[in-house]
């Protein structure tokens, strides 16, 4: 598994590396969102990777490789929300270095979980295809907007988080099979 701990630090890196960059560009605008609107631009993100898996092609220059890097990056941002709550415009802004304190807090939390699964489950994902790992993240997706629709309340399901945790990690596992 030390393999995919270093290869899941590559994906950590280019993931943080473009949402320091969006960062800078945008500032913490991304702030203001409460999470069911984070949870739906997740969702245009799965939906259009599956839809260019499924033509074979896009009619916009971007891959899928920038649409799971986002899928990462706004899953993190829910797990932030869902520490912080979402904020008001006019305090949306937030210390650069907080942030990415923040940031990598919950990519670490959801690389543990990744590490104790990974040993549970043997690597399984290794064998899978990429559009299965797109099926289950809108699977997640769906799932969390039962749970939001419900107000947060479950019965035996997990919550948001782990929901999100999950999306993190599915989303690292397709990049790291098409990075690699």
């Amino acid at each position: 598994m030390s393999n995919t701990s270093q290869e899941y630090n590559q994906i950590i890196d280019l993931c943080k590396a473009t949402f320091a960059d969006k960062m800078k560009d945008y500032g913490t605008a991304w702030r203001i969102l409460r999470t069911p609107s984070l949870t739906d631009q997740i969702y245009i993100k799965a939906q259009r990777i599956r839809s260019i898996q499924q033509n074979g092609f896009s009619k916009v220059d971007e891959g899928i490789v920038s649409e799971f890097i986002g899928i990462i990056n706004y899953s993190i941002m829910a797990l932030i929300q869902l520490e912080l709550g979402s904020a008001e415009a006019e305090n949306s802004e937030m210390d650069y270095e907080k942030v990415l304190k923040l940031y990598n807090h919950h990519f670490l939390a959801c690389k543990n979980l990744m590490e104790n699964k990974n040993h549970d489950y043997g690597e399984a994902w290794r064998n899978m295809r990429i559009s299965s790992l797109t099926d289950i993240i809108l699977m997640k997706l769906l799932r969390v907007k039962q749970i939001e629709d419900n107000a947060g309340q479950t019965i035996v399901s997990e919550g948001l988080d782990a929901n999100y945790s999950d999306m993190v990690n599915y989303a690292v596992f397709a990049l790291i099979k098409l990075l690699n």
